[in-house]
């Protein structure tokens, strides 16, 4: 079992791809090589192969460093399933993992993040919740994306040693975390982490 990721760049027209291309081929290499990983197509579009219960915690992290550009976002769907055909080119793969995330991302029109594992009651529960959690995501400023990411690749680290990483102050790191739903969000990808577990 795996988690397939489906997705493309919001406003991508409105930004320069030296922008944003770098940066998202940066987060991509930390899960696997191109083009047996990921891989980037039709421009702006790509998909993105990870542990079958990391697939929130990667779209956030996505998300995250696309968002520190203001311009742009990113519209994701995740699908967990089988891979049943191991291909040279990701694209050329397939399985449920791939159907699923295919299917998702046809069904987001106005959400930029779903899940789709093929079981309805995992599925309803945790796509309320990351609804929920859009209404901050999708609002998040380029400082807050810089402050989560970090928090979100440094979990062991404390505020003073966040504020040190990204040259703030520990007040700010404090009162920018609880203003962002930092809490919030771990215990949703922990609640995430469990349900996929079982699949």
């Amino acid at each position: 079992m795996v988690s397939i990721i489906t997705g493309d760049i919001i406003n991508s027209r409105d930004s320069e791809p030296k922008e944003w291309l770098p940066v998202l081929k940066k987060e991509f290499n930390k899960y696997g090589g191109e083009p047996k990983s990921w891989e980037i197509f039709r421009g702006d579009s790509f998909q993105l192969e990870v542990n079958k219960t990391k697939g929130l915690r990667a779209a956030l992290l996505i998300k995250a460093a696309i968002k520190q550009n203001s311009d742009i976002d990113v519209r994701m769907a995740i699908g967990i399933g089988t891979k049943s055909h191991n291909a040279d080119k990701i694209t050329e793969a397939n399985g449920t993992a791939f159907i699923n995330s295919g299917h998702c991302f046809e069904h987001l029109k106005r959400n930029t993040l779903a899940v789709e594992t093929g079981h309805d009651a995992i599925d309803y529960p945790l796509n309320i919740m990351i609804d929920l959690a859009a209404l901050t995501t999708d609002n998040w400023t380029p400082t807050a994306a810089e402050t989560l990411k970090a928090a979100l690749e440094h979990p062991n680290y404390n505020q003073k040693e966040l504020a040190k990483l990204l040259e703030k102050t520990q007040s700010n790191i404090s009162a920018g975390l609880k203003r962002y739903g930092y809490d919030e969000i771990i215990k949703l990808l922990n609640y995430y982490e469990q349900q996929t577990q079982t699949l």
